[in-house]
């Protein structure tokens, strides 16, 4: 279920990055600071069960980066 919500914000934001670049980057950096939040608390764990905990929010958050910056790269490569 979290995979399906991660995939749906990574798609909106490409989406929103697409048709409104400069508006798009509070929505990706608000998802970012939300991602890095869950990973702060999830390293708290002690050893490899924290970099366990850790690793979903982190993988995430980079997703999230990414979405956002092809979409505004996709834009600005548009002929239009």
């Amino acid at each position: 279920m979290i995979i399906v919500g991660i995939v749906a914000v990574c798609v909106v934001l490409a989406v929103l990055a697409f048709f409104v670049p400069k508006l798009s980057r509070h929505p990706e950096r608000g998802t970012q600071r939300t991602l890095g939040l869950g990973s702060r608390a999830g390293s708290k764990a002690p050893g490899a069960l924290g970099r366990a905990f850790s690793k979903p929010f982190r993988s995430s958050s980079k997703a999230v980066g990414r979405s956002g910056s092809a979409g505004r790269r996709a834009r600005w490569r548009m002929p239009f």
